[in-house]
C-alpha cells in the first residue's frame, strides 16, 4: 500500500475516452496521469482501462503495444478498473467481428446481448448488485448509470458479476475478481453515480 498521494495510470493504447475519464477523477481530486510506458504503469497506485469501439481492433492495439502484458501482470498487484470496452478485454475472449482473445483475467467471453431492444444499448439504466463489492460502497440498489454497447460479458461465475441491468435481457453491468473490476457503463458519464464509483476505485489502492 503506498504511503501519501496515490496516482492511477490510464492506459493509452490508442483507444479510448481518456480526456472525461481524467476528467473526473481530477474533479475528485485524484492524481492520474494518461501513459503508454510500460514502467510509468507499473509504478502507478492503480489502472484504469479504457476503451471504444470493436473487441479485435482494440484487443490488437493492445497486444501491439506490449500493454497487454503489463496490464496482466500489475492486476496481480494493484487495483485495475476496465471501463466499457476495457471491461470486455478483460475476459478471457471476445467474439464480436471474429473470436479474439482477452486478457484472462475474467473468466468467461463478451457476447452480442441477446435482446429483442434496439441496440446498440444506448442510454440510462439501473444497477441491481448481485455480490458485495468496495466499487459500489455508499450506492444504492437501482442506481442509474449510462451505457453505450451492443456486447456484453458472460461470465463463468456468477461470484464475478457484481451487477446487471436490464434490456430486454438481463446483463452484466459490472464484474469483479480480486484486484481486478470492470464496469460495462461509463461512470465518467454516469452523474454522481459514477463518480462515487471512481471515488471508491480511488480509494482501494490508498
Amino acid at each position: 500500500m503506498s504511503m501519501g498521494r496515490t496516482t492511477t495510470a490510464i492506459v493509452d493504447y490508442g483507444v479510448g475516452n481518456l480526456k472525461s475519464i481524467t476528467n473526473a477523477m481530477n474533479y475528485l481530486g485524484l492524481s492520474t496521469v494518461i501513459t503508454s510506458d510500460g514502467e510509468a504503469l507499473r509504478r502507478a497506485d492503480a489502472m484504469i482501462l479504457p476503451g471504444v469501439g470493436a473487441f479485435p481492433d482494440a484487443y490488437d492495439k493492445l497486444r501491439a503495444s506490449g500493454l497487454d502484458r503489463v496490464v496482466t501482470e500489475q492486476a496481480g498487484q494493484k487495483p485495475v478498473l476496465g471501463i466499457c470496452l476495457g471491461m470486455q478485454l478483460l475476459f478471457d475472449r471476445g467474439e464480436e467481428l471474429r473470436a479474439t482473445p482477452g486478457l484472462g483475467l475474467i473468466p468467461g467471453s463478451v457476447k452480442k446481448i441477446s435482446t429483442a431492444c434496439k441496440l446498440p444499448h444506448i442510454g440510462w439504466n439501473s444497477l441491481h448488485f448481485q455480490n458485495h463489492s468496495p466499487l459500489f460502497a455508499g450506492l444504492p440498489d437501482g442506481a442509474y448509470v449510462y451505457f453505450v454497447h451492443t456486447y456484453c460479458g458472460a461470465a463463468c461465475h456468477e461470484s464475478d458479476v457484481i451487477a446487471r441491468t436490464e434490456y430486454g435481457a438481463s446483463v452484466v453491468a459490472a464484474v469483479g475478481r480480486g484486484n481486478v473490476f470492470g464496469c460495462q457503463f461509463h461512470p465518467e458519464k454516469s452523474g454522481e453515480a459514477g463518480l462515487q464509483i471512481l471515488k471508491n476505485f480511488g480509494e482501494l489502492c490508498r
